[in-house]
């Protein structure tokens, strides 16, 4: 049992590896300039991507960052409403081939939005990345289910990803925990930061 959670965490390694730095440290910066100028950071998924990001949305969200996550299933259905001139839009797709994301991609290109689009894929030279401004390409040795098509890794490795985004950005932001404080008054979080505003940790 624990050989197998050692191969998936050299394949998170080997994925996370061979992200481009400097691709995501522009990210990083098209992420805190979209909120700077008052605008909106979309993220919108399929399938197992859409816990993914909502998990994102939700850190996002409690650290006061203005987040929003669009179902690509209902994107057309009236939910690109929810986008902005001036917003990011993250797209997952582990092809670059999902025809519901290459959909709400020319819909938006034909509009002539002023949205800023990165994709998160594993597939290079992909019709998404053709279509989106910015891509982070990154590799996938395997999935880590005993077909190599069940998307876990993948997922998983998103998640690090968009996390790396929301702390990175808040960093960026200057966001301190007094702000998170604010957004967290409950549970035993809230419990921890009202005894550590008080002096009793």
């Amino acid at each position: 049992m624990t050989e197998y959670f050692n191969e998936q965490l050299q394949v998170f390694q080997q994925s996370l590896a061979s992200m481009d730095n400097e691709l995501f440290e522009h990210m990083v910066r098209d992420a805190s300039a979209a909120l700077q100028n008052n605008c909106c950071i979309v993220a919108t998924g399929l399938g197992k991507n859409v816990p993914i990001c909502e998990k994102f949305v939700g850190t996002m969200v409690s650290l006061g960052l203005r987040t929003l996550f669009m179902n690509t299933n209902s994107a057309v259905h009236g939910d690109l409403g929810c986008l902005h001139d001036g917003d990011m839009l993250i797209v997952l797709s582990k092809s670059g081939e999902t025809e519901e994301s290459l959909r709400l991609v020319r819909e938006i290109r034909k509009q002539e939005r002023k949205i800023t689009i990165w994709l998160i894929t594993y597939t290079r030279g992909s019709s998404l990345e053709a279509l989106c401004d910015h891509s982070l390409v990154m590799n996938l040795a395997h999935e880590g289910d005993a077909w190599n098509i069940v998307p876990t890794n993948s997922s998983t490795i998103n998640l690090i990803v968009l996390q790396g985004l929301a702390v990175l950005t808040a960093q960026r932001m200057g966001i301190t925990l007094e702000d998170f404080a604010k957004n967290h008054p409950g549970g035993a979080i809230g419990d921890a930061l009202q005894k550590r505003s008080s002096g009793n940790v």
